[in-house]
């Protein structure tokens, strides 16, 4: 597999604009965000590639063995291959600069290739992550805006878990805007308000 096989959802946007990559959460497509990013990004261009993990027919960017319980090689494998991909887009729109946002299943790996590559980002926006293990220190995450949402309530990723990644980004330097809301595991209506302060402020 190549760094550009996924099969993936373009729009170039004005050339100006920012790039917003987009990663579904477990079941959508490379579909699931085109509508929102429009909306709030309305000049910027989109690049959403699908998951390349099938789970009981659910597409997914990695395998697991459980809830919550990763298949780490699998995951390191698949993290190169997305960063691949990141950076292939990110060299065929030479000036532009890259948002990227991710939910669930896609904040993970879009956060997995965070942790490794920070440079390849002017942006991010992690929704409702689940990240069970303790990253590296990375100093290039210097100043990075990071944009974390999650629920208060949320049975698939314990709010332990979301404080201690907040804590982390924070220890490594990074500008993150934590917005925890009452719900569950759901996309709330305030995190999409925060979510589009956050991207429009870039753009501005």
């Amino acid at each position: 597999m190549t760094a550009s096989s996924y099969v993936t959802y373009r729009f170039a946007g004005d050339p100006g604009a920012p790039l917003v990559m987009a990663f579904h959460g477990t079941g959508g497509d490379e579909n699931q965000f085109v509508g929102l990013i429009r909306e709030m990004l309305p000049r910027a261009g989109i690049v959403a590639p699908r998951g390349d993990v099938c789970e009981g027919g659910a597409n997914r960017f990695f395998r697991r063995t459980g809830e919550g319980v990763y298949d780490m090689a699998d995951l390191a494998m698949r993290t190169e291959r997305m960063t691949r991909f990141i950076a292939a887009t990110r060299s065929a729109h030479p000036g532009r600069p890259i948002y990227a946002l991710g939910y669930s299943n896609g904040a993970n790996i879009l956060a997995a290739v965070l942790f490794n590559q920070p440079g390849l980002f002017e942006r991010v926006a992690l929704l409702h992550p689940l990240i069970p293990w303790t990253p590296d220190p990375q100093p290039e995450l210097a100043d990075l805006p990071v944009f974390i949402s999650a629920g208060a309530h949320d049975p698939i990723c314990p709010p332990a878990l979301t404080h201690a990644l907040i804590d982390w980004l924070q220890g490594q330097g990074a500008a993150v805007e934590p917005v925890i809301t009452p719900g569950g595991h759901e996309i709330s209506q305030p995190e999409l308000t925060a979510l589009q302060h956050f991207m429009q402020a870039g753009a501005a």
